[in-house]
């Protein structure tokens, strides 16, 4: 789904200038543990099933719509593997709209569906092995891509926080 009306009435106001923008991600891993990724035709580079929390909804529930939305497949979220935002995680679209997303990243668990985009914004989908994974559009740690097992959540951290403040 494109853009919702909330943030285009948003969008509407400020133009292309930066936007704190709270949203989910999501891992799908196949039977052979690869990470599904997309990729939207634009020249953007790949991506994981991600996409905006809208007005009224739970970091979780914007993942089972954003997924599904995007690849087709009806998910459950089984942990949260992070939480992630900051400058690192600004992002400009080619339509010159800029964003700092603030990302809740989910490990998820495939339902039911098939790998069928009912939005227009994705062109492909694709499994990749941890070892050939592309490059992504913004900079999740490795470590969280990992299925090792841990259970730890994960976060940004910098010692130098806690003397700023």
């Amino acid at each position: 789904m494109s853009i919702s009306d909330y943030y285009k009435n948003i969008r509407e106001k400020v133009g292309n200038e930066l936007l704190f923008m709270p949203s989910v991600a999501g891992i799908v891993r196949n039977e052979r543990g690869e990470i599904l990724f997309l990729n939207k035709g634009n020249g953007e580079n790949w991506s994981l099933p991600a996409g905006a929390i809208e007005l009224g909804e739970a970091p979780a529930e914007a993942l089972v719509r954003e997924v599904r939305e995007e690849t087709g497949l009806i998910v459950i979220p089984s942990r949260l593997l992070g939480v992630f935002g900051g400058s690192e995680y600004r992002y400009v679209y080619p339509n010159g709209h800029q964003v700092e997303y603030h990302v809740y990243v989910f490990e998820c668990i495939v339902q039911s569906g098939d790998l069928n985009p009912l939005d227009c914004e994705t062109a492909e989908l694709r499994y990749f092995r941890f070892e050939d994974m592309p490059t992504l559009a913004l900079p999740y740690p490795k470590s969280i891509f990992s299925s090792d097992g841990n259970d730890q959540a994960q976060f940004q951290w910098n010692d130098e926080w806690t003397k700023k403040y």
